[in-house]
């Protein structure tokens, strides 16, 4: 997203390991970061706070003598709605509905910065706008290091966020004071708040040893070798962590996670997951596989993926998925999912390389991590044998956005996922072709090289791609990424023909896909006919033919609407309306054609002349045809098996008056897209009333419906 490994289920996190294992785990990792941090905390589960303590030292990398040091303090993110990102804003107003109990100030949180000292002396700050300001006692010179204690106490918010608590987990990022990168070409930390629209994930990797102390039935995730120890209080543990050169330290939290775990090669997957369904194990086992396959995939590619282990996390999270520094956050995992279809899991996976250990200033240069990331995903379901998610998607987009690739969060906006995401790997793309796959691979291993555990840059990036693929590579590339409308080169796009094929192939497997995850689906379904006529099965649109000019203008509308997808990608229909032409149809062409009826009972010669067999293929999915035909301003749509053929289907859009309202029309166009798309719900009849309003349906509800809205 596959042979079956053999996992050890149970409480693999609560194992513990010895020191000559911590060892190990840490013997392919850069040595000793600039960065160290001592953190020993305890979580309280009745009011859902952290209390915590961190010891901090800091080498001074830079060239400036350092009177300041600065944290990020994102838990303060949640001191406000209008702080608090806006994409878990949606997620947060569907549990706020669904838990009427909750306060709008459940969902905030926050940290309070109790203290800080330097040696034994209490040092000043401040805690303003998400920065922690620390003035040293003492300057510190290049290259001179200085330790600082901070203790802490952070509000974990209800709901859903980055730092959060739903149901029976715990989020935990952003939950204690983290150094800032400082700039030394500016003279500045960087003290930005976190981003409401997007990410700001700017960090220096680090080495961390946390101690945990967690109510005993808990499972604790975090990066790193993870070890679990007694507490001194009855009914407690703790839970310990030890992760070198690791650019942001989280921790997920729940009694009821169960831990499957694999071990190759010297590299351990794990999955933190609720057993809450029949078969999840064996999707489970799935996963892990597939990560296993995505992680080879990549350090064959760019460069070894240095840990000695890979978490993933299950949770509660929708429509979205986080990468953090060796772990990775999915949601619910459903039953119909095929991991190695799952796109999205590849592109978490594939950040490791882009944020965990290569790292950048995602506030600034988010196309470095979310660019590559999605070129990588593509990358490796081309070279997987998925096609329809690979290279074509990059070459099959030809449109323009006026926003150059690098363009900083700020100015992007709304277009984050269509400039960083799909123009950044179009960019990638194009330099992959210019260059061949070789070539290409050559300077990804080189970049990972010169920036594994640091921060890149874009100028950075370009330098890389003069020193390994030449001067013309580079201007191209910094031609693609700082001019607005880039657009992938016409040699590298895909033909008109081939575009069709390539929408009629997606559009029959998202069909396909969608009406396949409800097992007993009905077969007469509105979406079924479309998908149908994907798969190659002959489709006849019918239209009625004594018709007022005003119904006849309404039904070249609706034959126009229908009929757009279906001329996109290269689908073949026939249109009758001229009833000679129906007659000599009738017996043979129609008798094995899905159908699309469309106009008034009265003068639509296909329902007249099948009436009876309409009326009774009808009552088969309850829907009342006389009495509904018998309504005067009635209008809407059923399907039905085919009259004289089981396993065919008919469709028919009918309104019972000379043609429909200017106001109705709209309305019934609408649910003509909706009832035949993949998106919504599966209908097999809905009923309008004179100005378009539903009076009743019969519908199976679509549970992908949620990330279309």
């Amino acid at each position: 997203m596959a042979a079956c490994p053999i996992l050890s289920t149970g409480i693999a996190a609560a194992t513990p390991s010895t020191g000559s294992t911590l060892s190990q785990a840490t013997e392919d990792v850069k040595a000793q970061a600039s960065i160290q941090y001592r953190i020993q905390a305890r979580l309280n589960e009745k009011n859902m706070t952290v209390e915590g303590n961190e010891s901090i030292t800091y080498r001074n990398t830079s060239k400036d003598t350092l009177k300041e040091l600065v944290f990020h303090t994102y838990a303060d993110a949640n001191l406000s709605k209008s702080t608090q990102t806006t994409m878990f804003e949606r997620s947060n107003e569907e549990i706020s509905k669904n838990n009427p109990d909750k306060k709008p100030e459940d969902f905030l949180g926050g940290i309070d910065i109790q203290r800080v000292t330097g040696g034994n002396q209490a040092l000043d700050f401040s805690n303003k706008n998400q920065a922690l300001t620390v003035k040293l006692e003492q300057p510190i010179k290049p290259g001179e290091t200085v330790s600082v204690k901070v203790g802490f106490n952070v509000k974990i918010p209800y709901g859903s966020q980055r730092l959060s608590y739903y149901k029976d987990i715990i989020n935990g990022a952003h939950w204690f004071p983290v150094v800032s990168v400082y700039d030394e070409t500016k003279h500045e930390w960087d003290s930005k708040p976190y981003s409401q629209s997007f990410e700001t994930d700017y960090y220096t990797s680090a080495d961390y040893e946390v101690q945990f102390d967690v109510p005993e039935q808990y499972q604790v995730m975090m990066p790193g070798t993870i070890t679990t120890r007694n507490s001194d209080k009855n009914g407690r543990k703790v839970v310990s962590a030890v992760a070198q050169n690791t650019r942001e330290f989280v921790f997920f939290a729940s009694p009821n996670f169960k831990v499957d775990s694999v071990t190759r090669n010297g590299l351990t997957v794990e999955y933190y997951y609720f057993d809450n369904q029949p078969g999840k194990k064996k999707m489970v086992e799935g996963y892990i596989d597939q990560a296993f396959k995505v992680i080879n995939f990549f350090s064959d590619k760019y460069g070894k993926y240095p840990y000695p282990e890979f978490r993933i996390v299950e949770s509660y999270v929708e429509g979205v998925a986080i990468e953090y520094s060796r772990v990775i956050q999915m949601g619910q995992i459903q039953m119909n999912s095929l991991p190695e279809r799952d796109t999205v899991f590849v592109h978490e996976i594939a950040h490791q390389w882009f944020h965990a250990l290569i790292g950048n200033n995602s506030e600034t240069e988010s196309f470095l991590d979310e660019g590559f990331a999605d070129f990588s995903k593509v990358y490796f379901a081309e070279k997987h044998g998925h096609p329809l998610n690979g290279f074509k998607t990059i070459q099959f987009d030809d449109a323009t956005v006026d926003k150059a690739i690098a363009s900083p969060n700020d100015e992007v906006g709304d277009w984050a996922g269509t400039v960083y995401y799909d123009k950044g790997r179009q960019a990638i793309y194009q330099l992959y072709r210019s260059v061949g796959e070789e070539q290409f691979d050559t300077f990804m291993k080189a970049y990972f090289k010169r920036y594994v555990y640091q921060n890149a840059t874009i100028d950075g990036l370009l330098q890389t791609i003069e020193d390994v693929l030449g001067e013309t590579a580079r201007n191209d590339m910094k031609q693609a990424l700082y001019q607005p409308n880039f657009v992938l080169k016409p040699e590298y796009q895909l033909s008109k023909e081939e575009k069709k094929a390539y929408l009629h192939e997606q559009f029959q497997t998202l069909y396909e896909s969608s009406l396949t995850q409800l097992p007993n689906l009905p077969f007469e379904t509105m979406s079924r006919v479309m998908n149908k006529a994907f798969q190659g099965e002959p489709l006849a649109i019918v239209l009625s033919d004594q018709v007022s000019k005003s119904a006849n203008k309404q039904q070249e509308a609706m034959v126009a609407q229908l009929t757009s997808l279906l001329d996109l990608s290269g689908v073949k229909y026939d249109v009758i309306q001229d009833r000679q032409v129906l007659k000599k149809k009738m017996k043979k062409e129609l008798g094995t054609s899905n159908l699309i009826v469309i106009g008034n009972t009265q003068s639509n010669g296909l329902v007249q002349a099948l009436k009876t067999n309409i009326m009774d293929r009808a009552d088969k999915i309850d829907f009342q045809w006389k009495k509904t035909m018998n309504q005067p301003s009635a209008n809407g749509a059923y399907v039905i098996k085919h009259p004289y053929n089981q396993n065919r289907l008919m469709l028919h859009y009918f309104w019972n008056e000379d043609h429909l309202s200017a106001e109705a029309l709209e309305s019934y166009l609408m649910k003509m897209q909706e009832s035949t798309g993949f998106t919504d719900a599966f209908y097999q009849y809905y009923v309008l009333d004179r100005t378009g309003k539903v009076k009743l349906d019969k519908k199976v509800d679509n549970p992908l419906s949620k990330f279309f809205e």
